[in-house]
């Protein structure tokens, strides 16, 4: 009644005189305004959050989705604010609606599902253009809240995600297989130099398979019998050959004379005769 305001510190009040604007704004604190001439209109400074309601779109690649977003803005010239648009935040949500329909149908999907920074850069961009040089409106940030994509392109991105993982874990599968030959082909050259060494590792093959199945193993021809067959079997190779050395050394050697017959006696009441040895 006695044109006393409170004008809080996160507020600018712009005074009209007859329907004009004073050139100068009121600061926080206790100001007087002539209640019959002048009418105070205050303007929030604070950053406003404002969520943009889910805009569908056709993206690039020309798939359907669904995207929301949240858009932090501050009015940073009060005047303006006032005079030049009639209501700046439902001027700002209309123009964060527009502008985040222009993105989708500007991105691909792979961009706007991977790429967020980028898309939330370009969209900050879009919409503050507008607002801050006519309206006093400044764009602090912009952040895409959720993208809905059809049910036909999850079940597709499912199956292409499991096949990359299926791909990757036959080439891992395929390389361990190939660097494990590799350390096998070198272990078995080492073996075969050294036989001591291929015993020692049957040895060792049979002691861990006996105590992880708690079993006994019965082997039929033990090492050491094969190993004397093996010597045995190669043993008459220097034998025969010196065979035919020895029958040519017989060839050369003089005759011998024929042995002599025994005189053996006959049985009883016979004649003794020759029986030869």
């Amino acid at each position: 009644m006695f044109g006393f305001k409170v004008i809080n510190q996160y507020e600018q009040g712009i005074v009209f005189r007859f329907g004009k604007m004073q050139p100068a704004a009121r600061q926080p604190g206790l100001t007087w305004v002539n209640p019959f001439t002048d009418r105070l209109r205050k303007v929030n400074m604070q950053i406003i959050a404002a969520a943009v309601p889910g805009q569908e779109g056709i993206t690039r690649d020309n798939v359907t989705v669904r995207v929301d977003a949240v858009v932090y803005y501050r009015v940073v010239d009060p005047v303006k604010a006032i005079i030049n648009v009639q209501d700046y935040t439902y001027a700002v949500s209309q123009v964060a609606q527009t502008s985040l329909r222009s993105v989708i149908g500007q991105s691909d999907l792979d961009q706007l599902l991977s790429e967020r920074a980028k898309v939330n850069a370009h969209l900050k961009e879009v919409i503050d253009a507008p607002t801050e040089g006519p309206w006093g409106v400044r764009v602090e940030r912009v952040e895409v809240k959720d993208i809905s994509l059809p049910e036909s392109m999850k079940r597709s991105m499912s199956r292409q995600a499991e096949a990359e993982r299926e791909r990757r874990a036959r080439i891992i599968s395929a390389d361990g297989e190939y660097q494990a030959s590799k350390k096998l082909a070198q272990a078995a050259t080492v073996m075969s130099a050294d036989p001591a060494a291929l015993q020692l590792r049957l040895l060792q093959t049979v002691v861990e398979v006996a105590a992880e199945k708690n079993s006994t193993l019965v082997m039929p021809v033990p090492v050491e019998l094969l190993r004397f067959f093996d010597r045995a079997a190669r043993a008459p190779a220097p034998a025969a050959a010196a065979a035919p050395a020895d029958e040519g050394q017989d060839n050369h050697r003089l005759p011998t004379a024929p042995a002599r017959p025994a005189l053996t006696d006959g049985p009883a009441g016979t004649d003794r005769e020759l029986v030869a040895p």
